[in-house]
């Protein structure tokens, strides 16, 4: 918003011309969605806590350990979309149509999952939303906005796969690529939810993969730097950087208050809403696959409930001591900070690793 009232200025007075750079607008809304997350932060704690009456919302499902968190709110992820929304909104241009693109995936998402978590917290549910119910509303919203990416990218952008490594190469998914992209953004919404189960576990990864694809839309809307790089250039896309900045400011501030031993989870209104957004950036950065690198920490989580559930109805035997991956070490004896800082550790090196294939080609 910024943006759009200032850059008129730029030309008559020199101070304004710093909104027209994208680096200069990512840095304010990191800083916006840091101090909206301080300043509303013990507020929204307090009204969450107001209404879960200090009953437990602990699943049923997770190791005993975790009976001693009964009582902390929920839905912190509420915290999170007010501070991403406002700042992306006050940094980005919103007259470019991908912004509202990821915009509609994330507060959709959230809005399910604030559905959910407001069901734990007054009705004394910890079951929440049918997982039904929640993954039609995701295939609707994600379906919206991959139509919505197609009408606005010119073709064969529009309905290519991008694949790592190959310079050049786009695969022509015509029809597909519709719920291809539903897939994308469902799936990376469900792995981030599957993720959340410590404190600070997801939220770190989370910033971790979208910084780097802060930076992958900075280069892919860039005709130099995508030309240079032999990535596919998607004019606008740039702007997506501004709004993973809000991620990062909105991520740390949360983080603030997530910390060990957590003031509020996340809940389903943040993991949702955080992973849906990540595979809408994915894909109209056209990094579809990288995200499933960068994200190879949420892959993994998903990837051992899979498995877990499918050798137990084949077999009748586990593969883990519980599932996902995180509870299986929490069963192996591992300490809580332990299992979240080395697997954030996993994440940092898969981030790398998901960056090197902008070279590698």
């Amino acid at each position: 918003m910024l943006f759009t009232l200032l850059s008129p200025l730029a030309t008559d007075f020199q101070g304004f011309n710093l909104f027209r750079y994208l680096t200069f607008r990512t840095g304010g809304a990191i800083m916006t969605a840091l101090l909206i997350s301080f300043l509303i932060g013990p507020s929204v704690i307090r009204w969450l806590r107001s209404k879960q009456g200090g009953a437990s919302n602990i699943r049923e499902d997770v190791p005993e350990n975790h009976l001693s968190k009964a009582g902390t709110p929920t839905m912190g992820g509420f915290l999170i979309l007010v501070a991403l929304v406002l700042s992306t909104l006050l940094w980005a241009d919103i007259r470019n149509p991908y912004v509202w693109i990821v915009l509609l995936v994330t507060v959709g998402f959230g809005g399910i999952g604030f559905a959910d978590d407001f069901l734990k917290l007054t009705k004394r549910n910890s079951k929440g939303l049918p997982g039904k119910l929640k993954l039609l509303g995701q295939i609707l919203i994600g379906s919206a906005a991959a139509i919505w990416f197609v009408s606005v990218t010119n073709s064969p952008i529009a309905e290519g796969l991008a694949v790592p490594f190959l310079k050049d190469t786009l695969i022509n998914l015509a029809w597909f690529f519709i719920p291809f992209a539903v897939f994308v953004m469902v799936g990376a919404s469900n792995a981030v939810n599957l993720t959340d189960g410590l404190d600070g576990l997801a939220i770190v990864p989370v910033m971790i993969a979208a910084g780097c694809f802060g930076f992958i839309a900075y280069l892919v809307g860039n005709t130099v730097y995508s030309g240079y790089l032999g990535i596919h250039y998607v004019e606008g896309s740039g702007e997506l950087a501004v709004f993973c900045g809000a991620v990062l400011g909105a991520g740390l501030g949360f983080l603030w208050f997530n910390a060990p031993p957590a003031m509020v989870f996340m809940g389903d209104t943040g993991s949702l809403s955080l992973g849906g957004a990540l595979g809408a950036i994915s894909v109209v950065t056209k990094h579809e696959i990288v995200l499933a690198i960068i994200g190879g920490l949420f892959v993994l989580e998903t990837v051992s409930v899979i498995v877990q559930v499918a050798s137990f109805k084949l077999t009748g035997k586990r593969v883990f001591a519980m599932a996902p991956l995180h509870h299986h070490f929490e069963k192996k004896g591992w300490k809580e900070p332990t299992i979240v800082i080395r697997f954030w550790i996993i994440a940092a090196i898969l981030a790398l690793v998901g960056l090197a294939t902008l070279k590698l080609r």
